[in-house]
């Protein structure tokens, strides 16, 4: 019965295109090998296979280099598609069949990964040791489905087509002033003006609303500029500058005193950045995904209230100036 079936395209080996794929991203046979876990032998030996099954090459080849031709490169979506489309069937799959362990694709921001997520993974694994979490961080803006990635934590209001959206954050949260405990010591006492004369990370935007906050507006020339605020939170632990921050991604480092709140004046955080899970909609019900969602949801709850907890009250020229 098999035979009749009406489909004459070549019938490609499932294991050559996870492999193509990874070819097809990184350009390298021998890095594609290691980031499959295979010999470089065996990631030739499917490209090899894949290129006999189709009948004709996807790379053209430059020395150790390869590169899609026009071939390859209207192959590849649909094999990212189909890739996604299998690894959510068989994650529906096991969910059916009660398999005791799950995995989880998620993609998140650097910054989120490094100053929030990872400090509590412990707590993950401690209380949902059934779903393994695969964590990539990347600043570009990922394909969900294509990429085969279950769920990722973006920042802004969407729509993202194709994708359900989620707002994880509902409670203001503000912009601070940090430094390092060194940094601290040395400025007990500053005020606005003295803050000005130090070196300052990050957008001179930024700093020119908190300037105005505190009530004393100027013009501001920052000495370095980050785009991840994982490495500007990095800089100011270093003692290298004074920054503006997240509230949220400094709260460990906060309450652990690797960095110190300067002064009470705070600015609030445009909510078009606020954090939302997004997924495919036909995982909308998908238990690992309402698990992470809701765990996600506590965390920052927790986080939120250490916070107030530690926050120092306004000062009185901050609250004028909201008004």
């Amino acid at each position: 019965m098999l035979d009749s079936y009406p489909y004459q395209m070549p019938r490609l080996p499932l294991n050559t295109l996870p492999t193509f794929r990874a070819i097809a991203e990184l350009q390298n046979l021998r890095a594609a090998a290691d980031a499959l876990h295979l010999t470089h032998s065996a990631v030739s030996q499917q490209l090899r296979v894949l290129e006999t099954q189709l009948g004709h090459s996807v790379f053209d080849r430059h020395g150790r280099r390869l590169r899609l031709n026009a071939a390859g490169a209207a192959l590849l979506p649909y094999v990212k598609e189909a890739l996604a489309q299998l690894d959510e069937g068989m994650q529906a799959a096991a969910a059916v069949a009660g398999s005791t362990r799950q995995r989880l694709r998620l993609s998140v921001l650097p910054s989120f990964a490094q100053r929030w997520l990872l400090p509590r993974m412990g707590r993950w694994r401690e209380q949902h040791p059934e779903i393994a979490l695969e964590i990539e961080s990347s600043q570009q803006l990922v394909d969900v489905r294509r990429e085969g990635f279950h769920a990722a934590l973006r920042q802004g209001r969407g729509p993202w087509p194709g994708l359900e959206s989620e707002k994880l954050f509902d409670h203001p949260m503000p912009m601070i002033l940090v430094g390092s405990p060194a940094a601290a010591r040395r400025l007990a006492g500053a005020t606005p003006t003295d803050y000005a004369r130090e070196p300052l990370l990050g957008e001179a935007g930024l700093w020119e609303q908190w300037f105005s906050a505190a009530g004393a507006p100027c013009k501001v020339s920052t000495v370095a500029v980050f785009n991840d605020a994982g490495l500007l939170l990095a800089a100011v632990e270093q003692n290298l500058g004074l920054a503006v921050v997240r509230e949220l991604l400094a709260a460990d480092a906060l309450r652990d005193g690797r960095l110190v709140r300067l002064s009470p004046v705070e600015i609030p955080y445009d909510t078009a950045h606020a954090y939302q899970l997004v997924y495919p909609t036909n995982l909308r019900d998908w238990p690992p995904l309402l698990i992470l969602r809701d765990w996600i949801r506590a965390e920052l709850d927790a986080s939120r209230l250490a916070l107030r907890q530690d926050r120092p009250e306004p000062a009185s020229h901050a609250l004028s100036s909201s008004r």
